[in-house]
């Protein structure tokens, strides 16, 4: 039973429980990691059959893995400060990152 994605990639989102703002870099349909990770990591047993979204943190250094269920929009339309913001975007406009054209998947 997999959902469709409510975000989508350069757009900015806060994780309803831990309050950290960030933006996608990437969306999975469902979950992909190791059940090792969710079991370590996951401690609120989200679904796995939802859209799990990789993000850049505001503020920091490092990725998140999130589910869906975890996440809001951010309507506070300012920027992210993290050091690959500009690896995976070439600009910010109307409150959303815009992917960079040399970006390859």
């Amino acid at each position: 039973m997999t959902g469709q994605p409510l975000f989508s990639i350069g757009q900015l989102v806060v994780h309803r429980r831990f309050n950290y703002r960030g933006v996608v870099v990437d969306v999975d349909a469902s979950f992909r990691q190791s059940d090792a990770w969710y079991e370590a990591v996951a401690l609120a047993r989200p679904p796995k059959d939802q859209p799990w979204y990789r993000l850049l943190v505001d503020n920091a250094a490092h990725e998140t893995y999130v589910a869906q269920v975890n996440l809001e929009a951010d309507a506070s339309g300012d920027r992210i400060m993290h050091p690959l913001v500009w690896h995976y975007f070439e600009g910010f406009r109307n409150g959303s990152y815009v992917v960079s054209s040399l970006r390859s998947n």
